[in-house]
This record gives structure tokens, C-alpha cells and sequence, in this order.
């Protein structure tokens, strides 16, 4: 399937909830793409063949670890889950990124999984204002992997997300 059918697939599948989640914002609920078969296996195809030749899938909690694990698996490699603070035993590596009203953390295993010198791409869901991607990556070069791109389904372009994780090389099969 072309990159054209792929996008036009996720427009046709995506739900989109008005004043969610305040007045005003239209969410883009993938929901229903990872439900149907078909949407979810074009979306895994177009995404593995962006990653081809990575040696790990980083997916972001929580959406990206069912996008990254189906990619992971189509390209035969592992699949790191990078979770949300407090998930994982300790230890951990972490890094600390700015929300719109206060911070957050994302966590790996400080133990158990060598980083250094592997070719990671990240993926996820949608890049909106760039901030968890970018704590991602940091967390991950942190660790010794090489990050050599973010991959997601949608971007959210008028949020500015592209320009935050500047210059990580960002690929999305749908931009709004």
C-alpha cells in the first residue's frame, strides 16, 4: 500500500471528538485504526518500512508500545518500552521533561538492556508538542544508543512538535 492509501486509510478510520480533552481542542482518536485489521496492519507496514535497518524500537507509554511492538516484530527486533515515572522497578535511568502546567518523567531500566552503540528509532502514536519525544531521545543517547528517528502515525503540525526535537529527522503518515 502507497504512502497516499496509507494516509487516506487512517483519515478514513480516525474518530474525531470534539472539545476533548477541553472546549475547543478536536482530538484524533487512532482508537479505531489499531482496532480495525486492516488499518492496523497498513499503518505497521508503512511505519516498519520507515524503520528498516534500526537494531531496536523504542515505543513511548503508552500508545507506542502497541505501535512499536507490532513494527519491533515486523522488523524482527526487540522493542524497548520507555514507561512513565514509577512503572519500573529500580533502577532506572530517567529523564525529566516540561509539561504545559508542570513536569513529567520517562523511565528505562537501568539494568539488563545494553544501549550503547545500537541504532534506535522511536515510535509512537502522534507528536504533538515534541517534549516526550525529545525526553525520549535524550534518555536514550544518555544510555549510549544512537537515536536516528522519531517515527508516528499523526503530527499534530500546529503544535510546533517538529521544530522541538530538531534534529532528530521526524517521519508521520498523517499530518494535520
Amino acid at each position: 500500500m502507497g504512502p497516499g492509501a496509507v494516509t487516506d486509510l487512517i483519515v478514513s478510520l480516525t474518530r474525531t471528538v470534539a472539545d476533548f480533552p477541553v472546549p475547543g481542542v478536536q482530538f484524533e482518536d487512532l482508537t479505531p485504526v489499531f482496532a480495525d485489521p486492516g488499518g492496523l496492519a497498513a499503518v505497521t507496514e508503512a511505519l516498519a518500512g520507515i524503520a528498516s535497518g534500526a537494531d531496536l524500537i523504542a515505543g513511548i507509554d503508552a500508545r507506542g508500545f502497541l505501535v512499536g511492538g507490532a513494527v519491533a516484530l515486523r522488523l524482527g527486533t526487540g522493542m524497548l518500552a520507555i514507561r512513565k515515572a514509577g512503572k519500573l522497578p529500580p533502577p532506572v535511568h530517567a529523564e525529566q521533561y516540561d509539561l504545559e502546567y508542570g513536569a513529567a518523567s520517562l523511565e528505562i531500566p537501568a539494568e539488563g538492556i545494553e544501549l550503547a552503540g545500537r541504532s534506535v528509532v522511536i515510535v509512537d502514536d502522534v507528536l504533538a508538542t515534541g517534549g516526550t519525544v525529545a525526553a525520549a531521545r535524550r534518555l536514550l543517547e544518555h544510555c549510549g544508543a544512537t537515536v536516528t528517528m522519531a517515527a508516528v502515525v499523526l503530527e499534530l503540525t500546529a503544535l510546533g512538535g517538529r521544530g522541538v526535537v530538531a534534529p532528530l529527522q521526524v517521519h508521520s503518515l498523517r499530518r494535520i
